[in-house]
C-alpha cells in the first residue's frame, strides 16, 4: 500500500504560491497543508530559507479554515476595492508573525482539548506572546508568506516526525497524522 505524503495543498493554496517538487514553496499569499488537523494535539515544523544576513518580520504562521479557488478570487476583488482587509476576510485570523531568519525553524503546535489554542515555537523556544486561544471547526497547517520577500524566501513544511528539527512541546503533541476512513 502506498502512503500519501503530505504536503501543501495546491487547490486550497493562493494561486500565487509556488510549490516546488521538494514541498518547499514561494512566492506570495496563503498556503494551507493537504491534512486537516482531527486529532487533539498535533505538531509540525516549518523550515525557513532566506538569503544569509536577511529576515523576514512579516511571515504569519498558524490554521486556517478550508479554502478554494473561489475564495482566492473574492478576495483579490476585496483589496482591490478596499484598503485594511480584515484579518477574518483573509483568512489570517487564526495566524500569527514571526521574524525568521535564514535556517530557522519555526514550530507549531495545535490543542483542540479543552480551550482549543495554536501556540508558537521559533529555534525550539516558546513564543507566548504570539499564541492563539479559542478557535473553532476543521483547520489545516497554514503559512502566508508576504510580497515583500517574493523570490527570495523559501518555506518547507515539515509534517513527518522524523524531519523535525526540535522536539515537540510535550509528548501528546505528535505529527499530524491522516485520519482513515473505515468505510
Amino acid at each position: 500500500m502506498k502512503v500519501k505524503k503530505l504536503s501543501i495543498s495546491k487547490n486550497m493554496t493562493s494561486p500565487n504560491v509556488e510549490i516546488g517538487d521538494k514541498g518547499e514553496i514561494s512566492g506570495d499569499g496563503l498556503a494551507l497543508a493537504g491534512v486537516q488537523i482531527e486529532q487533539d494535539a498535533a505538531y509540525w515544523e516549518w523550515h525557513i530559507k532566506l538569503p544569509s544576513k536577511t529576515h523576514c518580520d512579516t511571515i504569519m504562521f498558524g490554521v486556517t479554515s478550508k479554502k478554494n479557488r473561489g475564495f482566492y478570487e473574492e478576495l483579490e476583488d476585496k483589496i482591490l476595492g478596499e484598503e485594511g482587509v480584515s484579518s477574518q476576510h483573509t483568512g489570517t485570523n487564526w495566524m500569527r508573525k514571526v521574524e525568521v531568519e535564514n535556517g530557522d525553524v519555526v514550530g507549531v503546535a495545535v490543542q483542540q482539548s479543552d480551550l482549543p489554542m495554536v501556540q508558537f515555537y521559533l529555534n525550539a523556544e516558546p513564543l507566548h506572546d504570539r499564541a492563539v486561544n479559542r478557535f473553532r471547526g476543521t483547520v489545516y497547517p497554514a503559512v502566508c508568506l508576504p510580497k515583500s520577500v517574493s523570490g527570495r524566501l523559501k518555506v518547507h513544511l515539515v509534517l513527518e516526525e522524523s524531519n523535525f528539527k526540535q522536539r515537540s512541546p510535550g509528548e501528546r503533541f505528535g505529527p499530524v497524522i491522516v485520519a482513515r476512513s473505515i468505510v
